[in-house]
């Protein structure tokens, strides 16, 4: 029989009939929200002063001041004066071309169903009005720069948008706040940073934004204790504004006792984390467009980004292994994005205006994938007994067929190539494999005319009615 990887329980539904104790065990066994795993695919936003600068990646100050990465330290010494400090970027993140609205229909079309923001990264700068919190430390998008609540307009954009999802991403730490070095220096024996200013942030950004998502980040120094990740994460399924639906990554605290990769409605694990094997517990790959940073980078050049191809490559791989796809970009400083990370998102998009039906809902197979003629498949699953093999580049010597070892066959299987939105298809002829003891198939594949094939990426081929294996 085949072996179905479900990871959401009925056992306690709907989510508000349970209450969860702050402790790893309890908040663990709490049910995956299905929204969730449904979507499959996410746009994680990357923006801040590092936006400024816009040289190296969303790591320049530390880079500079700490690491004393010499690319960087010439950047600064070329183009500042002597006398010059990070936070002076921040007058210069104007977001003066920036609109939530034609963000969000961007991503939209690229096919996310959920987007991710950075609310404040390592530098901490916030983009939103983190003094709301009564904090002292008044460096955020409301007093410096744009004078918006940049954090606001995107999720308000996100939530006026039918089937997109709210996340929000948020560090921990912060590199160079007095209270957290304090602190460390104290070896997390004080809490004056997490009790001021990173908890309060995240109840304040659940409270008014009610994002369905928390995305943590700057966990690997201190401990969970030290920011009192259970008692928080307690609050946010039992008492908060999202408690049903909300879901959470595994970065809430590092050292001897890290909670990477062991607790967390969804593992991240790494960055740009692609397992390459099934795991038991969801999981995401959060991964970049342009493949040497997070944040914007103007010197940049066009083989440092993904193409076409292998961003719809990477989804597909994601997906057959059960994770989500988080996508990210680096909006520049004035708000706007970049051309290619529109053309890589909107191909993205047509690809699965066309295959959607084999990503969107669907569940790992009890065969991920196998190679056959050169062609790399993958496989997913729905509901109904539907098997849907994914398949690229198109198989060797300009064959005719394609050879899936993993399918049974029966009399009555189907099998249909996917060629247009809404789930037209066209219907192939298949034999079964000579000598395949009842498993294998060969599969007849249509004829195009030139330019008339559905992808030039990768195709989709549904089974229904197959037999176990």
């Amino acid at each position: 029989m085949c072996t179905l990887l479900i990871f959401i329980s009925l056992a306690c539904l709907p989510l508000s009939f349970c209450r969860y104790s702050p402790t790893w065990e309890s908040l663990d066994s709490r049910p995956l929200p299905a929204w969730y795993d449904q979507s499959k695919i996410g746009i994680f936003l990357h923006w801040g002063v590092f936006s400024v600068p816009s040289f190296h990646g969303e790591w320049f100050w530390d880079d500079w001041l700490t690491a004393k990465d010499p690319d960087v330290v010439q950047f600064v010494a070329s183009t500042e004066s002597p006398q010059f400090t990070y936070p002076a970027y921040a007058p210069r993140f104007k977001a003066e071309f920036f609109n939530a609205t034609q963000w969000v229909e961007l991503f939209a079309l690229s096919g996310a169903k959920y987007v991710v923001p950075t609310s404040k990264h390592h530098e901490g700068f916030a983009l939103w009005n983190s003094t709301r919190i009564g904090s002292t430390f008044q460096w955020n998008a409301m007093d410096v720069g744009p004078h918006r609540d940049l954090i606001g307009e995107i999720s308000r954009a996100v939530k006026a948008s039918s089937g997109l999802h709210l996340g929000m991403y948020h560090s921990l730490f912060e590199w160079y706040n007095a209270e957290y070095v304090q602190d460390r220096s104290n070896n997390w024996t004080t809490r004056e940073f997490a009790a001021s200013k990173t908890i309060p942030e995240l109840y304040d950004l659940v409270n008014q934004y009610q994002p369905e998502l928390i995305w943590s980040d700057g966990d690997w120094e201190a401990p969970a204790s030290y920011w009192q990740s259970q008692e928080f994460l307690a609050w946010l399924v039992n008492d908060s504004p999202v408690a049903d639906t909300v879901v959470y990554n595994d970065r809430f605290g590092g050292g001897d006792d890290s909670t990477l990769c062991r607790h967390g409605s969804f593992y991240t694990c790494a960055d740009r984390f692609l397992p390459g094997k099934l795991l038991t517990h969801k999981w995401e790959n959060a991964f970049t467009l342009d493949t040497v940073s997070w944040g914007y980078r103007r010197n940049a050049v066009l083989s440092d980004y993904l193409t076409s191809q292998q961003l719809v490559i990477t989804v597909i791989q994601t997906v057959a292994l059960g994770g989500n796809a988080l996508i990210n970009i680096g909006p520049r400083a004035d708000g706007s994005i970049d051309p290619i990370f529109s053309d890589r998102l909107l191909s993205l998009g047509t690809w699965l205006g066309v295959n959607g039906e084999a990503i969107y809902e669907t569940t790992p197979w009890s065969t991920q994938n196998e190679t056959t003629q050169g062609s790399s498949v993958w496989y997913t699953q729905r509901t109904g007994g539907i098997v849907y093999a994914m398949f690229f580049p198109w198989p060797s010597t300009n064959a005719t067929t394609l050879t899936l070892h993993a399918p049974a066959p029966l009399a009555n299987t189907s099998a249909e190539f996917i060629v247009g939105m809404g789930g037209r298809c066209v219907e192939l002829e298949w034999t079964p494999l000579p000598g395949g003891g009842g498993g294998g198939m060969v599969i007849t594949l249509p004829r195009f005319p030139p330019g008339g094939a559905p992808s030039d990426i990768a195709w989709a081929i549904k089974l229904q009615a197959l037999g176990p294996r």
